[in-house]
């Protein structure tokens, strides 16, 4: 399979083992027909477009990893009920890691708040999840970094806790293992993307311009990644 035939046996097994992580959080959950989207929303009132669930996002002190789940206007986004946006604080990055020189009028977080999207997991309405996609920088309020500061990162996120859901914390943090090879190509297809269309329209702010939102994207399965995952090792 693309993205999985190329990877180092040592890659494989972190992803291997990261994807039956996965099946049994879905064993477990099923046994009283839950999900992890379903494990977010669980007390959180009435589910409203656009609102962060749970309130206030979830957030690791120790690795500075942060996600948050979210729906658009229904329909807007064929066969999603919402997703995942998935991020690592400035505080989590490693020495040398630092944001691109922006000369721009926007307002971007700084210090401690610098934080950086990582990937963005689509979910059906069953809660599965259905696709990756990374985003322009005014859709998540981010600080924006280049695309190889960006892949050094996603390794380093990881939420170490049980609040509020300790299958849908393990559960996102193995998304980022299983789809590793993934990730890393949408990161970097997001950065040709914003240069592509900073050459197309010159006198825009790219990283504002609100005609440009996904910028990179691909379909996925759970159960076809670990099957290819398999095969590679066998």
């Amino acid at each position: 399979m693309k993205y999985i035939d190329t990877q180092p046996r040592e890659a494989l097994e972190i992803m291997l083992a990261a994807g039956e992580e996965i099946q049994e959080f879905y064993r477990v959950l099923g046994n009283t027909n839950d999900n992890v989207v379903g494990e977010l929303l669980r007390h959180q009132g009435t589910f409203d477009e656009w609102n962060h669930y749970p309130k206030g996002d979830i957030y690791d002190h120790a690795t500075h990893s942060q996600y948050f789940y979210h729906a658009h206007v229904k329909g807007q986004r064929k066969g999603e009920h919402g997703h995942f946006h998935t991020f690592l604080r400035a505080k989590g990055m490693p020495a040398g890691v630092a944001p691109i020189a922006y000369d721009g009028e926007a307002e971007w977080p700084g210090g401690d708040k610098a934080l950086s999207h990582l990937i963005g997991i689509s979910m059906d309405p069953k809660g599965f999840p259905i696709g990756l996609f990374s985003v322009n920088r005014w859709v998540t309020g981010e600080t924006w970094y280049t695309a190889e500061d960006v892949i050094s990162l996603i390794d380093l996120f990881h939420i170490d806790h049980a609040s509020p859901s300790w299958p849908a914390n393990k559960w996102v943090t193995a998304m980022l293992r299983l789809f590793h090879p993934q990730i890393i190509d949408l990161v970097r297809k997001r950065d040709v993307t914003v240069a592509d269309w900073q050459r197309k329209y010159p006198d825009r702010d790219v990283y504002e311009d609100r005609e440009l939102e996904i910028t990179s994207t691909t379909a996925i399965s759970v159960d076809k990644q670990i099957a290819g995952v398999r095969a590679a090792l066998a």
